[in-house]
């Protein structure tokens, strides 16, 4: 390539011989086939591209496909971002469509060219892109942090409910099993036999738990039957005695053997007993389950956050999706139901954990602002030849075309002003395209907005 074939470019109209050669020194000719890849969208911008003769086509991936975005004419250039950002990437494939010519050039050269041309340029140049990427982290750091605030604020809600259900339960126990003690105090001095209180416990063992399915009119019915029994039996404290003996499921038949089996006041020692020994196991039911919940959101706040684990890794996209679902649950409860349909044989795939699980958490929280809180957010998943495929959809109103068509652009928002900051699907698209070279898309389809997320295997 020569210096008088550079000159016919606008682009270097007012550039000296002297300065054009050394640009051709530091360079070097690519030819140009029709099909032929040059560059590749979020490649490192290691060089620029000047087209000299031929045409270029430049390529954006946009859901499952490439877009064809601008063409590359004699005079324009692409690429060469890292002469002033070191983290430039190139925007757009480039793609031959015409035989022609290019000039490459390092993008350390045509910086070391530049400044010792036009330093101020340079330096412009620079604050540019430093601003533009200051901002852009700020922006991110932000809304990871309104994430992060929101997670905080769900979880501290989840973990309150349990844990004031425990502490509650405990404090009662204390009651409970004074009242227990108390009680076989009174059937030690009513001089039971060794052989009466074995009965008794044998009769305890035969109360069944009562069906699930008791209705409040049906455990009240049954609490005013046995409190009519208490009193004619004369058993003191008779209807808080048949509000533990009802709530246990304890029928009046239960009853008359155990008034068979303990004459006189030994009756009211017995029924104490066993109503002690049913609560203490109603309330360690009840314990289990509030310490189980809380056991329950710590692992899924490790398997959300992945700290136990490396970066890259076999990973199991269900538990990350369930994860995720329990940490946003102080959004899914009022009027939003969950519909799961995750496939059993779906195989583990190596990826970055911790950033799908962002993923997660941004497509849920879009489709449930969707909606407004109310409708059904569906979440499924399959395996295909190549990929796995996940759905997070909603039966929300959808996108306009202008807003589907920008829906993956940074910055752009449809939530009002200070409800979000356009980057949540912006983080979504290049975790999948960029970290794990999969696709995402964003569409319509059966009344419902689908996020549909194909990951390779």
């Amino acid at each position: 390539m020569r210096v008088d074939e550079l000159r016919q470019l606008a682009i270097f109209e007012k550039v000296n011989d002297e300065r054009l050669q050394r640009l051709l020194d530091v360079g070097h000719t690519v030819e140009i086939e029709p099909g032929l890849q040059l560059f590749t969208e979020g490649d490192p911008a290691d060089h620029w591209w000047v087209l000299v003769d031929g045409a270029v086509d430049l390529f954006r991936t946009v859901g499952r496909e490439e877009a064809r975005v601008g063409q590359m004419l004699p005079g324009r250039w692409a690429g060469g971002f890292r002469a002033w950002d070191d983290d430039g990437v190139y925007l757009a494939t480039g793609r031959g469509v015409e035989f022609g010519r290019l000039l490459k050039v390092p993008a350390h050269d045509l910086r070391d060219l530049m400044e010792e041309w036009l330093p101020l340029a340079v330096h412009l140049v620079r604050g540019v892109f430093g601003t533009a990427r200051t901002i852009e982290a700020t922006v991110r750091q932000r809304e990871s942090l309104v994430t992060l605030g929101t997670l905080s604020a769900g979880l501290a809600h989840e973990l309150n409910n349990p844990a004031s259900a425990a502490v509650r339960t405990v404090g009662t126990m204390g009651t409970t099993l004074d009242g227990l003690l108390a009680s076989l105090g009174q059937l030690a001095e009513g001089a039971i036999t060794a052989e009466q209180f074995l009965a008794l416990e044998r009769l305890r063992r035969t109360i069944e738990p009562p069906a699930a399915t008791r209705s409040p009119m049906q455990i009240s019915d049954a609490e005013e039957e046995l409190g009519e029994w208490l009193e004619d039996h004369d058993v003191e404290d008779a209807w808080a005695l048949a509000a533990t003996l009802a709530g246990a499921g304890v029928p009046i038949d239960w009853c008359e053997k155990a008034a068979d089996l303990l004459p006189g006041r030994a009756l009211q020692a017995g029924l104490s007993w066993v109503a002690g020994t049913l609560s203490v196991a109603a309330q360690l039911g009840e314990l289990r389950e509030a310490t189980g919940r809380v056991s329950e959101l710590v692992s899924a706040v490790r398997s959300y956050t992945q700290m136990d684990r490396a970066s890259l890794q076999p990973v199991d996209v269900v538990e990350g999706l369930t994860s995720t679902l329990v940490m946003l649950g102080h959004k899914l409860k009022d009027g939003v139901e969950v519909q799961r349909d995750f496939a059993p044989d779906l195989p583990r795939i190596d990826a970055y954990a911790g950033e799908l699980n962002q993923v997660w958490t941004n497509l849920i929280d879009n489709a449930v602002d969707a909606m407004d809180g109310v409708g059904t957010l569906r979440i499924s998943t399959r395996a295909e030849d190549d990929a796995i495929v996940i759905e997070i959809a909603d039966s929300g109103p959808g996108l306009s075309p202008e807003a589907e068509s920008r829906a993956f652009d940074a910055f752009f928002t449809t939530k009002d002003v200070g409800k979000g900051t356009g980057l949540g699907l912006d983080i979504a698209r290049r975790v999948v395209v960029e970290r794990h070279q999969g696709t995402i898309e964003l569409v319509r389809e059966g009344g419902e907005t689908v996020a549909r997320i194909r990951l390779p295997r």
